[in-house]
């Protein structure tokens, strides 16, 4: 199955394209919520919020949606994997207050950091079992057998990332599988063309055949491209035989003019 959705819903600039004029923006995760089965949270990594704010969002959210969790930038940038413990405790400690509907976290490493296969082996360990973290590795020295072997062994995939400059190998380090787009070619600037979104379900079908589960989110928030490119993301995933989660109608945005 693949979990379709955006990294995301708090984009004033979305108003008019996405969410009516006159919704009251405290309204907008619950219409968000109705129209996509998940979301990734950005914020959790910037400013790791308090345990009230993720219960809120459960009571929010229909019973069957999932919030992907961006790890907190104080284990992946300031201590730069660090000494782990601490803040994965006290990350999970607050993110359980989803309940069910908490999903995958993402370790997303600076792309300043080289590798250390023993840095990395120690930050998921301090993960308690079952927890299912992806990792996004932005340095090119990380795609080494050594690191590879300890994605396996922890059972974290490797986060496919479509950014600019370094493209992620085509690792299946787990059964099931994360990817993030960051910034598309088309029109209007950050969208994806049709042509970029086919060779991605191609691909995600290659290194995740059969029924996993692969969370895909759109991060090119500008002028609702993250919208669009996940309704036609997942029109063409269709195509390709892939199950996917729920996505708004066509007509549920109107692109902003570049």
């Amino acid at each position: 199955m693949l979990h379709i959705g955006t990294s995301g819903w708090q984009y004033r600039h979305w108003r008019e394209t996405f969410y009516p004029r006159k919704l009251a923006q405290r309204a907008w995760l619950e219409y968000y919520a109705e129209r996509f089965h998940t979301a990734e949270v950005n914020s959790t990594f910037y400013n790791l919020p308090p345990a009230s704010v993720f219960e809120q969002w459960a009571a929010r959210t229909p019973s069957d949606f999932v919030f992907a969790l961006k790890m907190s930038r104080f284990l992946t940038h300031l201590r730069r994997l660090r000494n782990p413990e601490q803040p994965v405790e006290l990350f999970l400690e607050r993110a359980r207050e989803l309940g069910a509907k908490r999903g995958p976290t993402l370790l997303q490493l600076p792309p300043s950091l080289k590798a250390d296969a023993g840095l990395l082996d120690a930050a998921l360990a301090a993960f308690p079992p079952g927890e299912r973290i992806a990792v996004e590795l932005r340095h090119p020295s990380w795609f080494v057998p050594d690191v590879r072997s300890v994605l396996e062994r922890r059972g974290a995939p490797l986060c496919l990332a479509d950014r600019g400059g370094i493209r992620s190998p085509e690792w299946a380090t787990a059964g099931w599988g994360y990817v993030r787009f960051h910034m598309g070619r088309a029109h209007p600037p950050s969208c994806y063309g049709p042509a970029a979104l086919e060779t991605w379900a191609e691909r995600i079908a290659r290194v995740w055949p059969g029924p996993a589960d692969v969370f895909v989110y759109f991060n090119n928030d500008a002028f609702a491209c993250a919208i669009r490119d996940a309704i036609v993301m997942a029109r063409i995933c269709a195509g390709h035989g892939l199950n996917t989660t729920r996505v708004p109608p066509a007509g549920d945005v109107a692109l902003g003019a570049a």
